[in-house]
């Protein structure tokens, strides 16, 4: 850990009272160093940041009267840097345990830098994976299990999270009477909500193979998926086998099982499904969750775009 405690120009009392507080951290809460070190530079930079802003040596008086605007102030003048919002909400948060431990010994108030917001985080857009991937991977064809019935169980289980946009934990919860007749399945997800989604044929089909292939009996209220040995079947595995597919297939590390629901959601999407439709698929409690896929939509159409147009 990198420490300037000593250098820092700050009041001694702070100097010692940080120096204290790093050591709790590390001896204490069980942070990985790297969060220590983080912390360290973080705290670094709001004392020098205090000590400009005041005009003056910070001293231990002057955490006591910090207002939410002076941290606000420290925010702005860290975003002129171009930190962004997960290094502004880091700092922040390394400088709010700093205050607390102040606080606790009487000699700071955390009270203004727990009020201070934090900065919004950006979201992140889902990363589905091509058509003809997602096929490929629903289809098995990639599959790389030496047992062929570990391959047809790798991907039934692709199929319904491409087919069904299903969650993994979803498939895996899948008892082995789930799937006998009707063309849709009954899936209870998060929060215990309970949604209809319709069974592709070539879903019943990759299923329907590895019922086949399956060397274990399959009881009806039993798991329908299962590992080797013949227990439930640990999603690792499954998290495994799409890391190898990723080197056959060429794709990115973003290439896991939940990407194939995500690209279930954008290729839907991409054909015209309505998108309360889709959020009924999925079992989304609010539209607001679906409408992300709309941003992820409108970034592959201006993709092609650029890459299409003549005058692009």
């Amino acid at each position: 850990m990198t420490t300037e405690s000593e250098t820092l120009p700050v009041h001694p009392a702070i100097a010692r009272a940080r120096a204290a507080w790093l050591a709790g951290l590390m001896h204490g809460r069980g942070l990985s160093a790297r969060t220590i070190d983080a912390y360290e530079r973080d705290t670094r930079q709001f004392l020098l940041f205090l000590g400009q802003h005041l005009a003056a040596t910070p001293a231990l008086a002057d955490l006591k009267t910090l207002r939410v605007a002076d941290y606000r102030s420290f925010l702005a003048w860290r975003r002129k840097s171009e930190a962004g919002a997960r290094t502004l909400a880091r700092g922040l948060a390394g400088i709010r345990s700093f205050m607390r431990h102040l606080d606790r010994d009487s000699e700071g108030s955390a009270a203004a830098a727990i009020a201070v917001q934090s900065p919004k985080q950006p979201k992140s857009l889902p990363k589905p994976l091509p058509v003809p991937e997602a096929s490929a991977l629903a289809r098995g064809q990639a599959g790389f299990a030496e047992e062929p019935w570990i391959a047809a169980r790798n991907a039934a289980i692709y199929a319904l999270l491409y087919g069904c946009g299903l969650r993994i934990s979803e498939a895996l919860g899948l008892a082995a009477d789930m799937l006998n007749g009707g063309d849709a399945l009954r899936i209870t997800g998060k929060g215990g909500k309970t949604r209809i989604v319709p069974l592709l044929p070539v879903c019943r089909a990759a299923v329907t193979r590895y019922r086949a292939l399956c060397p274990f009996h399959l009881a009806a209220d039993q798991p329908l998926f299962r590992g080797a040995r013949g227990g439930p079947l640990n999603p690792a595995m499954i998290q495994r086998d799409m890391a190898r597919m990723r080197g056959a297939l060429g794709l990115p590390e973003t290439a896991t099982p939940h990407a194939l629901r995500h690209s279930f959601a954008t290729h839907l999407l991409a054909g015209g499904a309505d998108l309360r439709a889709i959020q009924e698929l999925l079992g989304h409690a609010s539209l607001s969750t679906t409408q992300i896929y709309t941003a992820v939509d409108g970034a592959h159409l201006l993709n092609a775009y650029r890459a299409a147009h003549p005058r692009a």
